[in-house]
């Protein structure tokens, strides 16, 4: 696959985000370039000006790990970027991502009968299963009273990214809205990387590019992530604020595919309206498929 334009443009926004100081270099004068020079970087990589030049143009192929390693070092990468550069030198050599099996993409199907039960069984955090495509695939009842805002009542696949940066709501439901924005821009970007063949995430990524001018600008950061662990704050409409942890695991039976979890400090507010929202959520589920036990 030819993705020297994505190589090019991840190594030249990599190298601008690093200033002499962070290099432990001089800056000198008549400075005309933010971050490091081609040349700086060659010196803290160990190679040539040349070779590092054709690097940054994209011709990526068949760079050894060890001169790659080096040029992680010397732009400062982190474990996420690190990776990310691999997967596109993999990617320009025609290797698979990652060395896993290249992903089917279409329409996503019913999920597993026991992937279903497993996250039935998950009653006090909301637990979802999402692919790279930030499609939710799979949702506990919990986590189906959680994103009701998203999924809403009909039967469409939702999708993090749409609602993200198309929908309004979204910015009564994300308190940290801008945060949010960038995470979700810089986690598709990873895994655009790790699976340059992926067609159904390069549409998605075209379709919100045309529609949202902010998609399109932080699309344009090359800035990649992982989602792992962390906080996050949420304003639900039924239960008001919460502040939740969440864990990121892999679906190994789904290559890509990933279980998320949300859950609340125990005795705090936030696992308070957790449970308020489990009994909303039991009550809505009644009168949605028996309205006449509502009334």
């Amino acid at each position: 696959m030819d993705n020297r334009a994505e190589v090019r443009e991840f190594l030249i926004t990599r190298r601008a985000r690093v200033s002499p100081d962070a290099a432990g270099i001089s800056p000198g004068t008549n400075r005309r370039v933010a971050g490091l020079r081609r040349s700086e970087v060659a010196m803290l990589a160990g190679v040539s000006v040349e070779y590092y030049a054709k690097l940054e143009r994209g011709a990526i192929a068949g760079a050894s790990a060890s001169v790659l390693d080096a040029v992680a070092r010397a732009l400062q990468l982190d474990d996420t970027e690190v990776s990310h550069l691999l997967d596109l030198a993999r990617a320009g050599d025609g290797i698979p991502t990652s060395g896993r099996p290249r992903r089917r993409v279409g329409t996503p199907g019913a999920p597993r009968p026991s992937l279903e039960w497993a996250l039935s069984a998950i009653t006090d955090a909301v637990a979802f299963v999402r692919d790279p495509r930030q499609n939710i695939l799979a949702v506990n009842d919990l986590g189906r009273a959680f994103y009701s805002p998203i999924i809403g009542d009909g039967g469409r696949t939702p999708n993090l990214a749409r609602f993200q940066f198309l929908d309004p709501a979204a910015h009564d439901f994300y308190p940290d809205w801008d945060l949010f924005a960038g995470m979700c821009v810089a986690i598709m970007r990873a895994e655009a990387g790790r699976d340059p063949h992926d067609t159904a995430l390069q549409d998605l990524v075209g379709e919100l590019s045309t529609r949202s001018d902010v998609f399109r600008g932080l699309w344009a950061t090359h800035d990649v992530r992982t989602h792992g662990a962390g906080i996050k704050r949420f304003q639900h409409p039924v239960v008001g604020e919460m502040t939740l942890a969440y864990e990121e695991l892999a679906v190994t039976a789904e290559p890509g595919n990933v279980l998320m979890m949300y859950t609340a400090e125990p005795g705090s507010p936030s696992a308070e309206r957790l449970r308020l929202l489990a009994s909303w959520g039991a009550q809505h589920f009644v009168d949605a498929v028996n309205p006449a036990a509502g009334r």
